[in-house]
């Protein structure tokens, strides 16, 4: 039987590679809906392409030229209501969970609640609610796999041995500055901190790689991936991006899963897990690669990793707060707002003036007016 698979975030990295993986296959798989929040022209070409049977909008937005391009048939929905709709459908099997920020907490529960496979891409959901979402999981019985590279590695390599399970290894590149002083943060043109070394990433994302936030947010989602606690993930400089992460078991054995920077491989994998299929990542040959070269990461130079580190040691909504002030740190240096040095200052005070709420059973609504709070917050901070 074919495997129905809905994307959320389909004109982005994530949702165009993952289109990408499904045009290798001539069978095995059926595109059921597909969602951006702007870019319409894309999405109506992705929609003549895979014939969905919906498609989502971003809210508010009612495009009748997006109505006339689609293919007849083609329902429309817009909004938080339109994504939390797709993620309940019954004829979806696996979402595809590729948007950004706090926005895919709720279509995630939804996704979670009705027992679906989420090859998940988002961070900052997981991060936000990780005990709610896994012991949702449990109940209906949906199955999360990782979409990014270093949370797929772990996945592979502890594969049938997550008893023996003893350290966590998160691989990071270091982003586009990893070799510049930090006193030439603020002088740094925004197209240079944007340019990646190793991956193709949108702008949210790009920005967390460059303050290292994204390694920590990765630390607290592999807490909740992988039932380990904080003090046994480390994270470690690998400026080639081939290792994708690493495990160290009992006995000291370590594995590690190698690849060329290519997403592909992880999407197709959370598609077709348990079974292996080829696809179009390229063949990795290590002669030509030569080397690999390993770094402990600067913390006084990257504190975002520190500011993730004590909000999984705090747990509660403190996560969410992390999450949502960075959300609104890095908006706010995208917009000119702050300066780059701004990001972690931001974050650090919206997190220093918190109330953590750490009760057992934390809601959904808990969560995200925690996020809320800290957005306003975060929001106040920069305009002054």
């Amino acid at each position: 039987m074919k495997k129905r698979i809905a994307i959320l975030g389909s004109t982005g990295s994530i949702g165009t590679n993952t289109l990408d993986v499904l045009s290798a296959f001539d069978s095995g798989f059926e595109v059921v809906a597909l969602s951006c929040e702007s870019n319409f022209g894309l999405l109506a070409r992705q929609a003549r392409r895979f014939r969905p049977k919906c498609v989502c909008i971003g809210d508010g937005v009612r495009d009748l030229s997006l109505k006339r391009s689609l293919p007849s048939g083609v329902r429309i929905v817009s909004g938080c209501e339109g994504l939390r709709e797709i993620a309940s459908r019954g004829d979806v099997d696996i979402l595809v969970l590729a948007i950004s920020g706090m926005a895919a907490l709720p279509p995630l529960v939804e996704a979670v609640r009705t027992g679906k496979r989420i090859a998940l891409a988002n961070k900052e959901a997981l991060v936000s609610a990780g005990p709610l979402i896994v012991k949702l999981a449990g109940k209906n019985g949906a199955e999360i796999i990782p979409v990014d590279s270093e949370h797929s590695a772990i996945f592979q390599c502890i594969e049938g041995k997550r008893k023996f399970l003893s350290r966590i290894i998160l691989t990071a590149s270091g982003g586009p500055l990893l070799d510049i002083s930090s006193k030439k943060f603020d002088s740094l043109a925004r197209r240079d901190i944007l340019k990646h070394p190793k991956w193709k990433m949108g702008e949210k994302i790009t920005i967390d790689s460059a303050t290292m936030m994204n390694k920590g947010l990765e630390i607290i989602e592999a807490q909740h991936l992988f039932d380990v606690t904080e003090d046994r993930i480390e994270v470690l400089i690998h400026p080639e991006a081939i290792i994708h992460s690493m495990v160290e078991f009992l006995d000291g054995a370590i594995l590690a899963q190698l690849a060329l920077p290519d997403m592909r491989l992880p999407i197709q994998y959370a598609l077709t897990y348990p079974v292996r299929r080829g696809g179009r990542a390229a063949v990795t040959d290590l002669s030509k690669i030569g080397k690999l070269s390993f770094r402990e990461p600067d913390i006084r130079k990257f504190p975002c990793l520190e500011l993730a580190r004590a909000a999984a040691r705090a747990g509660g909504t403190c996560p969410a707060v992390l999450c949502a002030a960075d959300e609104e740190a890095v908006s706010a240096y995208l917009d000119g707002r702050i300066k780059f040095s701004g990001i972690p200052k931001v974050v650090g005070r919206v997190i220093a003036r918190h109330k953590n709420i750490k009760r057992e059973g934390l809601s959904l609504g808990d969560i995200l007016r925690a996020g809320e709070w800290a957005k306003e917050e975060a929001r106040a901070i920069c305009c002054h």
